[in-house]
């Protein structure tokens, strides 16, 4: 009995720093967008998007290293910042949109000083836009060599620890767009869902059947 009270105390105690750290974030990138309304625009609302993640990998990702250099294929994309490793004056961020994900490379050579340095202070989950040349890297890995990036919109929530996700079912339902963001397999679920409706839909118009709406719910 005795256990099982510790067990519960712990629980509340973990649920309440929880709490408390999320707030704390909150606060922080509450912070950060007041700096950033003062600078001029927060959300900006003039950066064209004319890549997909997706797209790319499928289009170039078998190329070789010493391909992509001859070609120098420019992109310009947008998504939200998965993951971020900040070394000096080079680094390196996932950027993930509705197609899937790719890496960027951010450094003061390329995209300036200036932009790396307001790179660093970014946070996981904010919407940022990228201009720039597909490459290599040493491992292989297909990368976009940043010539701009800029903030597009200021993520004010944290996103889930990024090793274990949304592990509580009754959260995953009730939050589901937390678990679309970071569950590829749950995203992809509703993509293959969606594509299931829209052939069945399409099927049945061809044959001459009418979709309509039952009055059970209208008044």
């Amino acid at each position: 009995m005795s256990d099982t009270k510790d067990n519960d105390k712990e629980s509340l105690r973990e649920t309440i720093n929880t709490a408390y750290e999320e707030e704390r974030l909150v606060a922080e990138r509450r912070e950060k967008l007041n700096k950033l309304r003062e600078n001029g625009p927060a959300f900006p609302n003039n950066f064209d998007r004319r890549d997909y993640a997706g797209a790319l990998t499928d289009a170039h990702g078998d190329k070789s290293k010493e391909a992509l250099a001859e070609e120098t294929i420019s992109v310009q994309l947008a998504g939200r910042m998965m993951l971020k490793r900040v070394m000096g004056k080079a680094s390196f961020a996932t950027l993930q949109d509705m197609s899937g994900r790719i890496q960027v490379y951010v450094s003061d050579d390329h995209a300036g000083a200036e932009a790396h340095e307001a790179f660093k202070h970014w946070d996981l989950g904010d919407f940022i836009g990228v201009t720039g040349v597909l490459f290599k890297t040493n491992k292989g890995e297909l990368t976009i060599q940043a010539k701009s990036i800029r903030l597009l919109s200021k993520a004010l929530r944290p996103l889930p620890e990024k090793f274990h996700g949304l592990a509580d079912p009754e959260q995953r339902a009730r939050q589901r767009y937390l678990d679309l963001i970071t569950n590829d397999v749950a995203r992809e679920t509703f993509v293959r869902r969606s594509k299931i409706i829209q052939a069945m839909r399409e099927f049945m118009t061809g044959n001459g059947f009418l979709e309509v709406e039952t009055p059970m719910m209208h008044p």
